[in-house]
Formats: C-alpha cells, structure tokens, sequence
C-alpha cells in the first residue's frame, strides 16, 4: 500500500523539479549569452531565429514526456512494474522513430522556416549552419523526453535534476569551447546543443537501464496499448499546438497595438514563464499523484493528491503575484532601458501579477488530465480555450487597447481551468470505476 501523502512529500518531490525546470530555461540562455558574447549581431539573430524553430518542433512533441509520465504512474499505482517499464520501451522507441524522421524531414523544415521568417540572407545563412549541427540531436533529445516522463511516473525526480544538470552543464562547456576558442560561430552553437543532448540520453539510459531492459516482448508489442498510447498522443499534441497559437496571438494581438506595448508584453511575459516553470513542478507532481490513484482505481486517494498539490501550487502562486507587484517595478526600471517599452511593462504589470493566480488551476488542471492521460478532455478543453481566448480578443483589444489584450489573455486561464473542470466529476467517477487499473485507457465522456 503506498504511503499517505504529505505536503512534506509533495515538496519533496517538488524541489528538485523546479530546480530541473530552471536547468531547461538555461539552455536557450547559454546560447544567447555566448553568442553574445563571442559572435556578432548576425550570429545572435540566426541562432535566435533557428532555436524558435526548435522550440516549437520540440514543444509540438512534448506529449513523449506528458503522456509517459501518466502512463508510467498509472500502471506503477496499479501494481504493475512489468507494465511500467513496457511503457518506457514504447516511448523511447516512438521518439526514436520521430527523432530519425526530423532527421529526414530536415532540408524541408528549415527551408518553411527561413521562407516564414524572411530573414536577411546572412542571417538566414548562419540560422542554417545551427541548424544544420543541431538538427542531429533530435532523436536523442525526443528519447530524452520519454526518459525524463517515465522518471517523474516513477516519483524519481531527483534523478530527473541529475539529467537536465548533464545535459545543460554539457551544453555550457561546448558552447564556450566550439565559439569562444574555436570560433565556429552558430554552427558550433548547434554542435555543442547536439552533442550534449547525447550525452544527457546517454546519461538518462544509464539511469533507467534495468527498467529499460523489459523481456516481456509481448507486453511492449501489445497493440491495444501502442494504439491507445498513439490516441493519446494525438490529442495532447492537439491541445499544445492550441496553446502555442494562442500565445502566438497574444504576441501578435500586442504588436497591433503598437511597439511600446508589444515590448512591455514580452517583458512581462518572462515574468509569467518564471512563475510557470516553478508552479509547473507542483503540477508535474500532481501528474504523478494523480495517475497513480487513477491507476489504482482510488477516487479518495486521487482527491486527497489533488487537494494537497492544490494547496501548496495556490500558496506558491499567491507569492508571485505579492513578489511581483512589489519587486516587479525594480526589475522593470534596471533591465529595460527604452522609456516607452518600460512605461508599457510598468503599466500592465498589475495584469501580469494576476496570471500566477488565475493561471495555476489551469496548471493543475493540466496536470491532473495529463497524468490520468485523458487526452480528449484535454483536447476539448485546449482548442474550446483557445477559440473563446481569440473571440474575446478581437472583441476587447479593438476597444480597450492593450487593456483589452490583457483581459483577453487573463481570461484564457478562466476558460483552460472551466474546460478541465467541467469533466471533473466524471473524472472521479471513472477512477473509482471496475476493470483492469492500466492501459488501455478510460476516458471520462
């Protein structure tokens, strides 16, 4: 029987996943600062051209880590390790295999991205050369992924921070080298990014190496589980791309506003991805809770996960929200120098310090679903969001300016935790529901 569940043990799978979060948002800033540093305008603007390429491709399969950890912990509270380490096979072998078709796919991908961007040619030329070196870490770092969900599935978050610690201590060291005394500019870059990115799954195998090793070929074959790991995918992947176009909206919607405000909108937008990767470790671990009382088919146990992460993601957010309305205007005033992009972040920093708030009950919600692996309430809920996210928009900005903007984006939020929360109950009735615990999935409808 698994141990009662603590708001000691909650923070204490918590920490080194917001420690581990840290290390990610590292990644891209290493690059920054080192071709800051060593290389030119140019050499800054083509990397930071090629990275949004591969955040948005790596982001768009982000569901090798959602859906992983979910079905690790569910078949793990079910009792099942066998099923458990089935689940780290078929998805290290499906971001293998997506990893090889990136691979294929390259020369297309980065000619749609150079012809969307519409860079000057010499940006164009070194944005190619990082992604030429980098684009050959994309079956390790999809692997990565798969890794990196089954350990959170299996509570092991400390060894999750060991691997984000190798992988972005690596990428460090290699970038300093390839640009600083090699002078390889964005290619290096991109080379030091992908070897890096091997050696963390290298690492990361090494870390799961007995789990990994599954001898039941049945099990990992088995072709109701493979096609229902698929469905479930197919609708996560749904839902991110629903987020990433509503985001893109909000850019976008702050740019028709004029520059000042678009400058203020993506200074303050940092703000909200700090709070968002350390309330997001509260909500990884409620992917955990949650998935292994699903499994283990315990709706009392899956309301006590829910309620204590709740608590204590609720207490986070309330000292955001208090941080930055105090501290957010000294930040303001030391790191943004044009008069008119500060005055524009400092007006609107109220709004900002809301999302904390108002954002973290979607981010619980998120967790919950995802670790229930209830991909198609998060579908509905994430293209319902959007498309009411983006309505409300072209009704308020045209109105109130960037106010409008704001308000639209605060209540994107609302719409993403009403979504989720309308399929709630049935949540709770399905894991309280006979039949087998693990795979293939019951989802709630």
């Amino acid at each position: 029987m698994p141990s009662r569940l603590t708001r000691t043990r909650v923070l204490g799978l918590a920490w080194p996943v917001v420690l581990a979060q840290v290390a990610t948002a590292t990644t891209g800033v290493v690059d920054t600062v080192v071709m800051g540093r060593f290389g030119t305008a140019v050499d800054l603007a083509a990397v930071a051209l090629a990275a949004v390429t591969f955040n948005f491709i790596y982001w768009s399969f982000g569901f090798l880590r959602m859906s992983t950890t979910g079905l690790a912990a569910q078949a793990l509270g079910a009792g099942d390790r066998r099923e458990s380490r089935a689940v780290l096979v078929r998805a290290a072998l499906l971001g293998a295999g997506i990893g090889l078709a990136l691979l294929v796919l390259a020369p297309l991908i980065l000619a749609v991205a150079l012809a969307l961007f519409g860079a000057a040619r010499d940006v164009e030329a070194g944005a190619a050369a990082y992604f030429g070196t980098r684009i050959w870490g994309a079956p390790a770092i999809l692997v990565t992924y798969a890794v990196s969900g089954w350990l959170l599935g299996a509570g092991r978050t400390r060894a999750l921070l060991a691997l984000q610690v190798v992988l972005n201590g690596v990428n460090a060291v290699l970038d300093a080298w390839f640009v600083g005394a090699l002078d390889l500019g964005p290619e290096g870059i991109g080379a030091g990014t992908a070897i890096a990115e091997w050696t963390a799954l290298g690492f990361g195998l090494l870390l799961v190496r007995r789990d990994l090793l599954s001898r039941d070929r049945a099990t990992v074959a088995d072709r109701e589980r493979i096609r229902s790991l698929l469905a479930a995918n197919r609708d996560i992947m749904i839902r991110t791309l629903a987020l990433v176009f509503a985001f893109a909206w909000f850019a976008n919607s702050g740019a028709r506003v004029g520059t000042a405000a678009l400058a203020g909108n993506e200074v303050l937008l940092q703000f909200i991805t700090v709070s968002a990767f350390v309330l997001d470790a509260f909500a990884f671990v409620t992917e955990k809770e949650a998935g292994e009382a699903f499994g283990a088919r315990d709706p009392t146990r899956l309301r006590r996960a829910v309620r204590i992460t709740t608590e204590i993601a609720f207490g986070f957010a309330a000292l955001f929200t208090v941080l930055y309305l105090a501290g957010g205007p000294i930040v303001i005033e030391a790191i943004v120098a044009d008069p008119a992009a500060r005055d524009a972040a400092l007006a609107f920093l109220p709004f900002c310090a809301v999302v904390p708030l108002l954002g973290v009950a979607a981010w619980q919600l998120d967790g919950i679903f995802l670790g229930t692996t209830q991909g198609r309430a998060l579908r509905i809920a994430g293209v319902a969001s959007a498309a009411l996210y983006v309505a409300t928009d072209l009704i308020l900005a045209p109105r109130f300016g960037n106010a409008g903007v704001w308000t639209a984006f605060l209540l994107m939020y609302v719409y993403r935790a009403a979504g989720l929360g309308a399929f709630w109950p049935r949540l709770v009735r399905a894991a309280g529901a006979p039949g087998r615990p693990a795979l293939p999935v019951r989802e709630v409808e």
